[in-house]
């Protein structure tokens, strides 16, 4: 029988001219990947300092304007080649950037039967998933439901295609919940973070940075979110009884 294979796509992000990173991803939703991508590695902030961004689906390339270049460090234009997200090539940050990321600040709460409704939702959502068993899945959810769902060879860029997506079209996030489908890395908490969100889930594991950065970053941390089983590793505050 015919066996159905992820696509793995690279796709060149020039920031204002400049060749700055290439991801290898999903085909898909392109354009919400660079806007996330430029956020959580913090090129950019709002929507409003992007002057500009052309997709050339064909060459595999996006480039965007952007209006503030202090931002653009030269040494950051080294021509990066990001891997599909099981562990990013290079990072533009790393453990020592917390001091600069804010704690969530968020009354939310949700009890085990609403984190089990959404990832049985997350599960059936997961198409190419199904098909291929090569990508991985994230999800911007509110305490009943999903909201927005992408699919990724890479679980970073999964999660960046979600915030691009919020970023380009206006979409709140405080007070949402993240669902990925892969592991729970220190650089997918930060990327929460930096989106006021106070709940991620998984159905994997989180690393033992990643845990420490969701304590001091009042983030909820729940791993292993399978059937009617879940641990929570941070942020136990929010679930109720």
């Amino acid at each position: 029988r015919e066996d159905w294979v992820a696509k793995e796509f690279p796709l060149t992000i020039m920031l204002n001219s400049q060749e700055l990173a290439t991801l290898l991803c999903s085909p898909k939703d392109l354009k919400y990947l660079a806007a996330g991508f430029l956020f959580s590695e913090g090129f950019i902030e709002t929507k409003e300092e992007i002057t500009g961004m052309t997709l050339d689906q064909d060459r595999g390339v996006v480039s965007v304007e952007v209006r503030d270049e202090k931002k653009l460090a030269q040494e950051s234009f080294l021509k990066r080649v990001i891997t599909t997200g099981c562990g990013r090539a290079i990072a533009f940050y790393n453990p020592a950037d917390i001091d600069g990321v804010k704690e969530v600040d968020s009354d939310l709460q949700l009890s085990p039967l609403d984190v089990f409704h959404l990832t049985k939702e997350f599960q059936l959502r997961s198409e190419v998933y199904r098909a291929t068993g090569g990508v991985h899945s994230a999800a911007l959810c509110d305490t009943e439901h999903i909201l927005i769902f992408e699919e990724d060879i890479g679980r970073h860029n999964a999660v960046d295609k979600i915030f691009g997506k919020c970023l380009l079209e206006d979409i709140p996030t405080a007070d949402r919940i993240v669902i990925t489908s892969g592991r729970i890395s220190s650089e997918i908490l930060f990327k929460v973070a930096k989106r006021n969100i106070p709940v991620i889930i998984s159905k994997s594991a989180p690393t033992d940075l990643g845990v420490i950065v969701a304590q001091d970053l009042r983030i909820t941390l729940i791993g292993f979110a399978r059937g009617k089983r879940m641990n929570v590793y941070a942020g136990e505050r929010r679930l109720q009884s």
